[in-house]
């Protein structure tokens, strides 16, 4: 596939496919950030880790003020919990893995022997007639078969208690325009902001504060890894991008989840983790330049890394910039290519404006 036509050149695209096709389980994510970090190494000037695998890219590190811009690099996955005495697999989720979507799905089973393959499996229609609501998919019935018959065959392959399950569904683009895996929440928000530093580079923009470019672990489980390293960065001001629902499929209640769809570009949060002015500079900065938005209301709390940042080291002022997703924690999610360009874009100019040593303050005069 090309895509030299647009703001994702065919390198851009390359990696992509690769990142995403890479296992990044929940407190598994090395790999996929060893990926992430190659990718940005060009356009940033020294990286900084964490215990728990969260991947930092750094321009101007001596500068004082600090801007963050952030997504995260984990994926929702499953543990084996139990092996059953003739050779079955029960598993409990790894951050919010849909049981109902399970049944019947490849899986990968990942030891320290390698890979071992499998499927969920379930019970065939034939044997379902007549029955009740009780052989819907649920936590306590879903189970893997990896082709074996004793506990013991299971364990040879180095299965045991602890090992994490990912789907293996690849990467493509539907219809030309629509990019579609499992996990791009929200590893397409690990690309999207080292696209926002190859722009940088690639136009020449120096920036005097300190760009801090985060992709953070273990969001899936509870925004852990942007609550580590929002204590050890102690930035200044922060922007997260994180995926949203597009409510324009079917048994999706806009009044409930809000009007959001695929193509209309990126949604801006409205949340009281929201810093407000921040928020209006970022809305500004998208009517100066014509990139197309769309709003969001997240009542107590985003659900997203916006939180941990917002409310780290005395408060941050933090903006939520979504990218518009169909799908979510299924392995056909779905976003548009031009939201993915127009959410870049935004952030790409939106740090253009700001200033060293601005709070965002409501009492600056």
């Amino acid at each position: 596939m090309s895509f030299d036509n647009g703001l994702l050149n065919a390198d851009s695209m390359a990696f992509l496919e690769r990142y995403l096709n890479n296992a990044s389980p929940t407190g598994y994510e090395w790999e996929g950030q060893r990926l992430w970090m190659d990718y940005l190494r060009p356009w940033v000037d020294d990286f900084i880790t964490d215990t728990y695998g969260t991947a930092v890219g750094v321009i101007n590190p001596d500068a004082k003020y600090k801007v963050v811009i952030e997504g995260h690099a984990d994926e929702i996955s499953w543990y084996v919990n139990h092996i059953t005495d003739n050779g079955l697999i029960y598993v409990i989720r790894n951050g919010g893995s849909d049981h109902q979507i399970a049944t019947s799905k490849r899986v990968n089973i990942h030891t320290s022997n390698g890979i071992v393959e499998g499927v969920f499996g379930w019970p065939a229609i034939h044997t379902r007639r007549g029955q009740t609501e009780e052989l819907t998919p649920k936590p306590d019935n879903i189970f893997v078969d990896v082709g074996c018959a004793t506990k013991a065959e299971v364990e040879a392959l180095g299965v045991h208690v602890g090992c994490v399950i990912t789907y293996p569904d690849e990467f493509f683009v539907l219809n030309g325009d629509k990019f579609v895996c499992r996990a791009l929440d929200n590893r397409i928000g690990g690309f999207m902001i080292a696209e926002v530093a190859r722009l940088l580079k690639e136009r020449g923009q120096h920036l005097d504060f300190g760009l801090y470019i985060v992709n953070a672990v273990q969001e899936e489980v509870g925004l852990r890894g942007a609550q580590m390293i929002a204590a050890r960065l102690k930035p200044d001001v922060a922007i997260v991008t994180d995926v949203t629902h597009d409510t324009s499929t079917p048994m999706i209640e806009p009044k409930a989840q809000g009007s959001i769809k695929l193509g209309a570009g990126p949604v801006l949060a409205y949340a009281p983790a929201v810093q407000n002015r921040l928020r209006e500079r970022i809305i500004k900065t998208a009517e100066q330049h014509n990139i197309p938005f769309q709003r969001a209301a997240k009542s107590r709390a985003t659900g997203t890394d916006t939180d941990s940042f917002a409310y780290s080291n005395a408060g941050v002022a933090s903006a939520l910039i979504s990218l518009p997703l169909r799908y979510m924690h299924t392995t056909v999610e779905m976003v548009q290519r031009s939201d993915v360009e127009h959410l870049i874009e935004l952030i790409y100019h939106s740090l253009l404006t700001i200033e060293p040593g601005e709070t965002f303050s409501y009492f600056e005069r």
